[in-house]
């Protein structure tokens, strides 16, 4: 059977490619650029897509029973907002694959961007508009929500780390948040992708506090924990400033506020990986 994996080479869609890849289907990969995924070689078709021009979805989900597609704007970028990459470019693709017939559409969203407040952060309300489009149409749609992920939390801590001091928002220290692993996400993806009209709040096995996160960090990278406590109103002035504007960063520093400020527990645990086993191998200090 064939499936087509859009945005197969960026962290989550590479862990699911190597579960289609495994599991034996016929995969069509799709993003902007190939690279090496360990255990797929010669196991998927590459297909290059710019997801924001049309015409290079064209033809791309003939034959597929099923579409999967993590395709999101997750850094900074002065070409692109998230309303062109996740918004659109997912709308292009979901176009695309009713022209073809595609019976299963899988959509990897975020949690929380439905609750008040998320339209202002463009990162989510983007994200909430494809799911409210496709909740609309005939085609059978899973939406999966994740918490976040292991390495996104070890990647945006490590600078404090190097640094020697954590910064975290003002009174939300015991926000709260179960984190998942990708290779247990992705497992879980590929399960289920043949559910009908269901959304997924994902998360992993062990919920921590942000403060409680910046303490195993630290505490893995063999030095003591000093946080720095910053007001939520400072990312909101830094977010409009207009060199970060100009840079792009506006939309990113609107998400960490977020993120920061609001619990995000997946009531859908997946997976056996430890958060804390996970960061004492990211930093280097085994105990």
């Amino acid at each position: 059977m064939k499936v087509v994996l859009a945005g197969a080479f960026g962290n989550l869609g590479a862990e699911i490619l190597k579960v289609l890849c495994a599991r034996d289907y016929e995969v069509v990969a799709a993003d902007l650029r190939e690279t090496d995924v360990a255990g797929t070689a010669g196991k998927y078709t590459f297909v290059k897509i710019d997801a924001t021009n049309p015409d290079t979805l064209k033809g791309l989900c003939d034959g597929a029973e099923v579409v999967i597609t993590t395709m999101g704007l997750t850094g900074a970028s002065t070409r692109f907002t998230s309303y062109d990459i996740d918004y659109r470019g997912n709308m292009n693709l979901y176009e695309e694959c009713k022209r073809a017939g595609v019976k299963k559409f899988n959509y990897i969203s975020v949690i929380s961007c439905d609750e008040p407040g998320a339209e202002k952060v463009p990162m989510l309300h983007a994200k909430y508009l494809v799911e409210q489009d496709i909740k609309k149409e005939p085609m059978d749609y899973v939406i999966y929500r994740p918490t976040g992920y292991f390495y996104d939390i070890a990647k945006v801590f490590k600078p404090y780390v190097d640094k020697g001091e954590m910064q975290l928002l003002k009174g939300f220290g015991g926000v709260k948040a179960n984190v998942v692993d990708c290779p247990d996400f992705a497992a879980f993806i590929v399960d289920h992708m043949f559910d009908t009209n269901v959304t997924y709040n994902v998360g992993g096995k062990e919920t921590y506090s942000y403060e409680e996160m910046a303490n195993l960090c630290f505490k893995a990278a063999g030095k003591p924990l000093k946080i720095k406590w910053a007001p939520a109103w400072l990312f909101g002035v830094l977010a409009n400033l207009p060199k970060i504007k100009k840079a792009g960063k506006h939309d990113i520093i609107l998400f960490s506020k977020w993120t920061l400020s609001h619990d995000l527990v997946g009531d859908t645990e997946v997976g056996e990986a430890s958060f804390a086993e996970y960061l004492k191998k990211y930093f280097g200090k085994e105990e």
